[in-house]
């Protein structure tokens, strides 16, 4: 053994090595600008590709827990199918305190069972956290079983590929309405001792920007434990959103990143938006007041149990912009190809009286029984435009505890600890309230404006309205010019199916005749003036909301 030592030794020390002289060489081979292993691309664009939990492998598949995205919804799927259909055979009564604490369990083997189907996914079990705690949420809130599974279970889930800053998957139903979430061990935990404070709110105040908790499920495969929470969608996914905000109140790095900012639907913090907005977001006076008086109500429950760092996440869809942009693209695309023909010639003085038609059909909804904050609330901005508002409060799952006071207290060395965003609950109720009350959202002191515009345009654009709800393909849309010339029995035939879609004719101009239908539309615009009558635009019966 020593031999070999000592011929080792005596090779190693006879190896040559390159000596390289000082000085300038040219031959001389680049040395690298940095030998840290944990800093090359394939280690950056590996560190990229994880966050928390959830993994993005080289061939694009997203896992969660080194179980993949895909079969981790297949698999939920069936489990919620088995549970709410389970639930069908057990009487509606009244909620007990066990039931908050009660745990349904079923296996899902995967040649299947009596109770459940067989399956191309592993062997898994799926458990239901109190049952029959949510299936009275679910009716608080009408949402029938049927309608339930329908959304969620007949079609295949969308997965959002924008994650929150935890790393959690979002599965969004084909319908847009619900959400499921993965959340960690701790928060669902929570949420358990959360459920019957959570009961008691929503029975005492069902309007609420708090999040509406619908099911809270867990599913085990191979020694993972995944746990889901559905929530309803606060951001519809069928218009545009031109702005989304996460609102804190806070400013110690409260804007939103370079990367943030480049995807494709941002969402922005605090210092955006008072560069945004700098004069706030201005609502109502009964609206402002609702508002006020609901989101007071909920900062008042989280503080009662100790939950801070939550957030007001509020989407704004600029109605006036996303009206003209839509004119605009089919009037454009109306005269495609005629290039001595400007649109902006027969729209540019009328867009206004189509977005107030428009804004007072959407205020008609959000003013009807049925309607309520989910479905937008109306507001303004500066610059007069007209706004659609969809907001709620999320992330409440976070509680002060010694974590979070480490947190506050550490950063508070560092900065300023009034600006950061961790902080005691009573402190963080009331930052987040003056924020959102006084710098978000302000109250209208003159009411709204109002215009004048002939019966006869009215009825052309509620045409126009009705025809952009309706499922028709653009190919069956396109009638004779004619179309355009609206006589009082059409208005009469109009007003008396209350724009019923089958008989809205469509906006969609021919090519055959260019002069003819441009001196047509502008005879019709004309005749506004001739004939004027008040379109006022007022928050008629906002008693539905307010209440």
């Amino acid at each position: 053994m020593s031999g070999s030592l000592r011929e080792a030794k005596v090779k190693s020390s006879t190896t040559t090595f390159p000596v390289y002289e000082t000085g300038p060489q040219d031959d001389l081979p680049p040395l690298p600008n940095n030998l840290n292993a944990s800093s090359t691309p394939f280690n950056e664009s590996k560190e990229k590709q994880k966050l928390g939990h959830r993994r993005i492998d080289r061939q694009g598949e997203v896992s969660y827990k080194k179980v993949p995205t895909n079969a981790l919804m297949g698999a939920v799927q069936l489990g919620i199918t088995n549970s709410i259909g389970s639930l069908a055979n057990k009487p509606e009564r009244d909620i007990l305190m066990s039931d908050f604490q009660e745990i349904l369990s079923v296996v899902f083997p995967s040649e299947g069972s009596i109770q459940t189907p067989s399956h191309q996914y592993n062997d898994f079990r799926f458990k239901t956290y109190a049952p029959i705690a949510f299936r009275y949420f679910r009716e608080m809130f009408n949402i029938k079983p049927a309608d339930f599974l329908r959304s969620l279970c007949a079609q295949p889930l969308r997965e959002l590929s924008n994650p929150g800053a935890s790393g959690s998957v979002f599965y969004v139903s084909s319908d847009d309405k619900f959400i499921i979430k993965t959340v960690q061990y701790k928060e669902a935990e929570f949420l358990r001792e959360l459920l019957p404070g959570y009961y008691m709110n929503i029975c005492q105040n069902p309007k609420t920007f708090l999040p509406k908790f619908f099911g809270l499920f867990c599913y085990q495969s191979l020694g993972k434990n995944i746990r889901l929470l559905v929530m309803n969608n606060l951001l519809p996914q069928t218009i545009t959103l031109h702005d989304k905000f996460d609102l804190k109140g806070s400013t110690y790095k409260r804007y939103a990143s370079k990367a943030e900012k480049a995807k494709k639907s941002p969402t922005l913090k605090d210092l955006d938006f008072n560069e945004i907005y700098p004069d706030g977001i201005l609502l109502d006076q009964a609206v402002y007041d609702s508002v006020i008086k609901i989101l007071e109500r909920d900062c008042l429950v989280l503080r009662s149990f100790q939950i801070m760092d939550y957030s007001l996440l509020l989407a704004v869809h600029n109605l006036d912009r996303a009206t003209l942009e839509e004119f605009e693209a089919e009037v454009n695309e109306g005269h495609e190809g005629e290039g001595s023909y400007n649109p902006q010639d027969t729209i540019s003085s009328h867009t206004s009286l189509l977005r107030l038609e428009k804004w007072k059909r959407i205020q008609s909804q959000f003013n009807s029984s049925l309607s309520s904050a989910e479905q937008g609330i109306p507001a303004m901005n500066s610059k007069g435009e007209h706004l659609l508002l969809f907001m709620g409060i999320i992330d409440i799952l976070q509680r002060y505890k010694l974590i979070k006071k480490l947190e506050h207290t550490w950063k508070s060395i560092l900065h300023d600890g009034d600006s950061i965003s961790v902080h005691r609950p009573d402190f963080y109720k009331n930052r987040f309230q003056k924020y959102i009350f006084h710098t978000c959202f302000k109250r209208s002191e003159t009411g709204p404006p109002t215009m004048k515009s002939s019966h006869k345009f009215r009825s052309l654009v509620q045409s126009y309205l009705a025809m952009r709800q309706s499922p028709i393909t653009r190919s069956n849309r396109s009638i004779p010019t004619s179309s355009f010339a609206i006589d009082e029995k059409e208005e009469d035939e109009v007003d008396s199916k209350k724009l019923s879609i089958d008989h809205a004719p469509s906006l969609y101009p021919t090519r055959s005749s260019l002069s003819n239908r441009a001196r047509k539309v502008e005879r019709l615009f004309a005749s506004s003036s001739a004939e004027p009558s008040d379109v006022p635009l007022r928050f008629n019966n906002t008693e539905s909301f307010v209440q």
